[in-house]
């Protein structure tokens, strides 16, 4: 595959997206390896416990570990592969008019789409090396601290980023409310997340006290600021929506909540796990179904709300299967792969947990058909985006091409 190359101007930060998409699927297949597979000693599936799992399961169970791994590197591989793409266009589109442009106006928040495709990619190679890298398992205290500094820089990035955002704002003005009539500027929030989730990933699975306190007081730090700013920014976006009305081609942004809440979810169950693995602090299985139930239906409410309005402005039409071209569609492929894992952790440590559901039993595979079928609609709208936006040559980007540049 030979992406477009030299687009300078034409370029958006929001590229990114892609390339967090695929690394978003590849999470995605992880999660059937993850509660399908025996891991006995440890909390994710490695090497070792795939290949004693894969000989002794049916004809079935192998091949969905077969696709599932393969899944795995395709997809890893297209995220490495996007997100150097990215990297480069966005070193040369820093040399534009167009990228001081974007700096002064209420699009600068779209630069936190670098930190969090970078974020991804760490969690990313962290689930490559647990599933195809013999060995590296036993050496997982020694690498948890170089993803504790890795997450650290990252953070710090983001930090950056936005606080020059959010200074210059706050100090010159010039944010147009009234223009910021979409979810975008929830984008920064969902970078925050994704730094807290990894975090939470070391809290939860070292048992160095040091290392795990580190990891948990991050994961709470990057959670609250999502939460806290989250907050805002969904008030401040639903308003400005309701009496400007939504800018169509923005109109995707009202789906970010639900991978936000997916990581944030996940965040806040490894903290959970964290502190009952390592002090004994009891958790309830009932409380963790409650838990994860609210924020499933919290979901599914943005997921309609996003869908009703999406389409009355016909936006799949125009916008994915249509000629009509945004980068800002690239944030489609987020929520399918948000709704795919919250999903697997209500069924298992939710449904499973509590004994209502029995593992791998038909009930269970009933359950995960309507899962399925959001993953594969994913894979396709991510295949379809990325070969109408990437592998194509592109529509010159105007203001309003982008997710956040109207905002």
């Amino acid at each position: 595959m030979r992406p477009v190359s030299n687009l300078r101007e034409r370029y958006s930060p929001l590229y990114f997206l892609a390339a967090l998409g695929a690394g978003g699927l590849a999470v995605s297949f992880f999660m059937y390896l993850m509660w399908m597979t025996p891991h006995d000693g440890s909390p994710i599936p490695t090497f070792a416990s795939l290949a004693a799992a894969f000989p002794a399961a049916s004809l079935p169970m192998q091949a969905l570990i077969a696709v599932s791994v393969a899944a795995i590197a395709v997809f890893a591989a297209l995220h490495v592969w996007l997100l150097v793409w990215n990297i480069r266009e966005y070193n040369a589109f820093k040399r534009t008019p167009a990228y001081a442009t974007l700096r002064a106006g209420n699009g600068e928040s779209q630069l936190m789409a670098y930190p969090l495709a970078l974020a991804m990619a760490v969690n990313v190679g962290f689930i490559v090396g647990a599933v195809f890298v013999p060995g590296l398992w036993s050496v997982r205290e020694i690498l948890f601290p170089m993803a504790l500094l890795a997450f650290g820089a990252i953070g710090v990035f983001a930090f950056r980023i936005y606080l020059d955002f959010l200074g210059r704002v706050l100090t010159e003005g010039g944010y147009d409310c009234a223009k910021s009539n979409s979810l975008g500027q929830m984008l920064s929030v969902f970078a925050f997340a994704m730094v807290g989730v990894g975090f939470s990933a070391t809290a939860a699975m070292s048992h160095v006290p040091a290392v795990l306190a580190i990891g948990f007081v991050g994961a709470t730090f990057f959670t609250v600021a999502a939460v806290v700013l989250g907050l805002v920014k969904l008030v401040l976006g639903f308003r400005s929506m309701m009496e400007n009305r939504a800018a169509g081609e923005t109109t995707p942004t009202l789906w970010i909540v639900v991978p936000l809440v997916t990581v944030i979810g996940i965040a806040l169950y490894r903290m959970k796990m964290a502190l009952a693995h390592n002090f004994g602090v009891e958790v309830a299985a009932g409380e963790v179904f409650a838990l994860l139930s609210t924020l499933f239906a919290i979901q599914i409410l943005f997921g309609l709300i996003g869908w009703a309005v999406m389409k009355r402005v016909g936006y799949f039409g125009r916008w994915v299967v249509g000629p009509e071209k945004s980068p800002g569609s690239f944030a489609l492929v987020c929520p399918g792969v948000g709704l795919f894992v919250m999903g697997n952790f209500l069924i298992n440590p939710g449904l499973v947990g509590i004994g209502l559901v029995e593992p791998l039993s038909l009930g269970y595979a009933m359950l995960y058909l309507p899962l399925v079928a959001v993953q594969l609609a994913t894979v396709w709208l991510f295949v379809k985006l990325t070969g109408k936006l990437i592998l194509a040559a592109p529509t010159p980007a105007r203001g309003a091409d982008a997710l956040t540049a109207a905002e």
